[in-house]
């Protein structure tokens, strides 16, 4: 289940409204709109941390390691590197389709996978949008 997906189930299952988690959380309506369309994911920690509780839910279930990557790759690259990374995790869980990988080995191509993908974005900087540039010199880029 994405990201979006378990904000909305959450929300709805507290009976809450889109305003009412927006003013718990501290968001406006219009983010959240965003979050649970799967359009944007929250850039800080603190945003999950305030989501998490308003939803009497913990920060490790709201962020799956998919989710973690697109929300990662949206952080530093916005709308476009999520989009990338949302692109490559499907085609790679389609690979899978039918197959006879065991869970583990599924989740080291995942992350050699994701790996490549950040190593790929800090060699080829010039295709980074000026804005993201500053974040992949001196953010969490370095999971080569």
């Amino acid at each position: 289940m994405k990201f979006g997906d378990k904000i909305k189930s959450l929300r709805n299952a507290a009976k809450l409204t889109q305003p009412e988690l927006a003013a718990k959380a501290d968001i406006s309506l219009r983010t959240l709109c965003h979050y649970e369309a799967g359009d944007q994911y929250p850039r800080k920690r603190e945003t999950y941390v305030k989501l998490a509780e308003a939803l009497n839910t913990t920060v490790d279930f709201l962020v799956t390691e998919g989710d973690g990557f697109e929300a990662e790759a949206y952080a530093q690259y916005g709308k476009r590197g999520m989009i990338q990374a949302r692109a490559l995790t499907e085609q790679l869980t389609g690979l899978f389709a039918g197959g006879e990988l065991d869970e583990e080995d599924k989740d080291e191509i995942i992350q050699a996978m994701q790996a490549a993908y950040w190593k790929s974005k800090k060699i080829n900087r010039r295709h980074v949008p000026k804005k993201y540039r500053q974040n992949t010199e001196d953010s969490g880029t370095d999971q080569n």
